[in-house]
C-alpha cells in the first residue's frame, strides 16, 4: 500500500535546528517479528509535493508533535563528581561542581529535612556526583555509605526537589588474603584485596610486638581473615573487622583471633593461648617515624659534650600525631627547658613516659587529666634544644630511665584465668580456625604462600 502525507508547513526545516509545526512520520517494515525502518517522509505545501513511501502492507506511524530539534539536538547535559574537601561544606562541593549556590542549597534541604545525612557527621572524602542541564542543577548523588546512595532530583521548574534513599542489599561473608611482604604489609595486603583499615587493624594487633617500618623483611609472610559485605551480585561494597591476623617473620612469629570477653565486653586480640596482644605500654608511641637516635651515651648535636641520651628519637615530619604509650594520668604538660614543649604520663607500677620537643599538645593535656592507651596526647616539632623535626621519647622505671626500643614489657589478660571465659574464647577460636579453612584464599602470584 502507499502512504501519503498530507501538507504541513510552507518551510522545510534545515536538518540541524528545529521548525515548528513538521512532523516525522516513521514507516515500519515489518518481517517477521523484526521491525525495520522504512523512511522518513516530508511534505511541503508551497510546491504541492507529495512524499509518498513505498511498502507492502506497512503501516504508518504518526508521532506528533515532534520537531527536528527533537531527533538532531540533544539537551547538553553534564556530568561531574568530587570528594568532600577538607573544611568544606557540602554546598561548597556542589557548587563547586558546577550548580549555583540558590539550587545547591534547595536541593540539599530536602536530605537535611528528611534526616537522611547528617551535616555533622560529613567526612572528607565523601562522593558526590553533580548532573546539569543547560547549565543548571537537575539532580546529584550523594554516596552517603557504601551500601547507601542518595539520589536528589528536580520535579518542577519552580525549585521542588524529591529524595531518594537506595539500598544496597548485602549480605555478609568473610574473606582471607594470605601471602609474602616484598615491600612493604601495607602494599602486599592492598594487592590481594584487604582495604586500609584491615591493614591499620593488623598492625594494631601487632604494635606492641612489632615496629613495622624497621622489623619487617622481604619473605615474611601474613594472613588476615576479616569481614565483610557483599551485595547481590557478590561484589564486595565494605570491610568489615578483622577476625584473625598473623604474621611469621623474623622478627616475629605469632597469630591472633579477635574475642569479646563476657565478662567486661571489651574486644581484644588473643594469641592461641588465651593471652592478649596487648601489652603495658606500646613499643613506639608514633606512626610511619624512623628512629634517628637511640638510648645510650652520645655526643649532644648542640652542646657538643658527651652524655647520656636518655631517651629514643624518632624523625618525623612536623604535626604527625604522638600517642599514649599505655593509660595513664598527666602529669606535666608544658614548656619544660631543652625539652621544648612536653608532657609526661604516670602509669601504674611505677612506670612514667615523657613525650618532648612537641609543636603543639592534643586537645585537653594538662595535669590530673587521664588518658587511654593510643590517646593523641601531642604533634611532632622541633621546639626546645633540637635541630629538625622528631619526637623524643623516655621511658622511666622507678625513676630511672631505660630503654624503651629493649624493654620487657607486662602483658596484657591472660584468658585461663578465667576457666569460665577462657572456654568461650575456645570455642570462638575454633569457629575462627573453621572459616580460615573454608574461606577460599585469593590466588597468589607464583613463589608466594598462605600461612596457616
Amino acid at each position: 500500500m502507499a502512504l501519503e502525507i498530507a501538507p504541513l508547513d510552507t518551510e522545510t526545516p534545515p536538518p540541524h535546528r528545529a521548525s515548528k509545526g513538521w512532523r516525522l512520520v516513521l514507516a515500519l517494515a515489518l518481517m517477521g517479528t523484526a521491525s525495520v525502518a522504512s523512511g522518513l517522509i516530508w511534505a511541503n505545501q508551497s510546491s504541492g509535493l507529495e512524499q509518498i513511501a513505498e511498502a507492502s502492507s506497512v503501516p504508518a506511524i504518526v508521532i506528533d508533535p515532534v520537531s527536528m530539534r527533537d531527533v538532531f539536538v540533544a539537551e547538553p547535559v553534564t556530568s561531574h563528581a568530587g570528594k568532600l574537601a577538607r573544611h568544606e561544606t557540602l554546598t561548597e562541593l556542589v557548587t563547586r561542581l558546577g550548580a549555583s549556590p540558590e539550587d545547591a542549597a534547595r536541593a540539599l534541604q530536602v536530605v537535611y529535612q528528611n534526616d537522611l545525612l547528617d551535616p555533622r557527621k560529613l567526612r572528607p572524602g565523601l562522593n558526590v556526583d553533580v548532573h546539569l542541564e543547560n547549565g543548571a542543577l537537575e539532580a546529584l548523588t550523594i554516596h552517603a555509605e557504601p551500601v547507601r546512595k542518595l539520589m536528589i532530583e528536580r520535579v518542577s521548574a519552580s525549585a521542588d526537589w524529591r529524595a531518594t534513599e537506595l539500598k544496597a542489599r548485602v549480605s555478609e561473608t568473610t574473606l582471607r588474603v594470605a601471602g609474602s611482604i616484598d615491600t612493604s604489609i601495607y602494599d602486599a595486603a592492598r594487592a590481594l584485596g584487604a582495604d586500609d583499615q584491615h591493614v591499620v587493624d593488623f598492625a594494631g594487633a601487632f604494635a606492641y610486638d612489632v615496629d613495622f617500618q624497621r622489623e619487617i623483611y622481604p619473605g615474611d609472610t601474613f594472613e588476615m581473615l576479616f569481614k565483610a559485605q557483599v551485595d547481590e551480585r557478590g561484589q564486595r561494597v565494605a570491610g568489615g573487622e578483622i577476625l584473625y591476623a598473623a604474621l611469621n617473620g623474623k622478627a616475629l612469629t605469632r597469630g591472633f583471633y579477635r574475642f569479646t570477653p563476657s565478662d567486661d565486653g571489651v574486644a581484644d586480640y588473643y594469641d592461641i593461648i588465651g593471652e592478649s596482644a596487648t601489652k603495658f605500654l606500646m613499643k613506639t608511641p608514633i606512626n610511619g617515624a624512623r628512629i634517628s637516635s637511640g638510648f645510650g651515651k652520645r655526643r649532644h648535636p648542640i652542646s657538643g659534650y658527651s652524655k647520656l641520651h636518655k631517651g629514643t628519637d624518632f624523625a618525623a615530619p612536623t604535626g604527625t600525631p604522638v600517642y599514649a604509650a599505655g593509660h595513664g594520668t598527666i602529669e606535666k604538660a608544658s614548656r619544660y627547658g631543652g625539652y621544648g614543649n612536653y608532657v609526661r604520663i604516670r602509669h601504674a607500677n611505677d612506670y612514667k613516659t615523657a613525650y618532648a620537643h612537641l609543636s603543639r599538645y592534643g586537645k585537653g593535656m594538662k595535669p590530673g587529666k587521664k588518658v587511654r592507651q593510643g590517646d593523641v596526647i601531642g604533634y611532632v616539632g622541633s621546639t626546645g634544644a633540637s635541630t629538625g623535626p622528631h619526637l623524643h621519647y623516655e621511658v622511666y622505671v622507678k625513676g630511672k630511665p631505660v630503654n624503651a626500643m629493649g624493654l620487657k614489657l607486662p602483658t596484657g589478660r591472660k584468658l585461663a584465668e578465667t576457666p569460665g571465659v577462657f572456654a568461650e574464647f575456645e570455642a570462638e577460636r575454633d569457629r575462627i580456625d573453621a572459616l580460615r579453612l573454608a574461606s577460599a584464599a585469593p590466588k597468589l602470584p607464583a613463589g608466594q604462600a598462605g600461612t596457616r
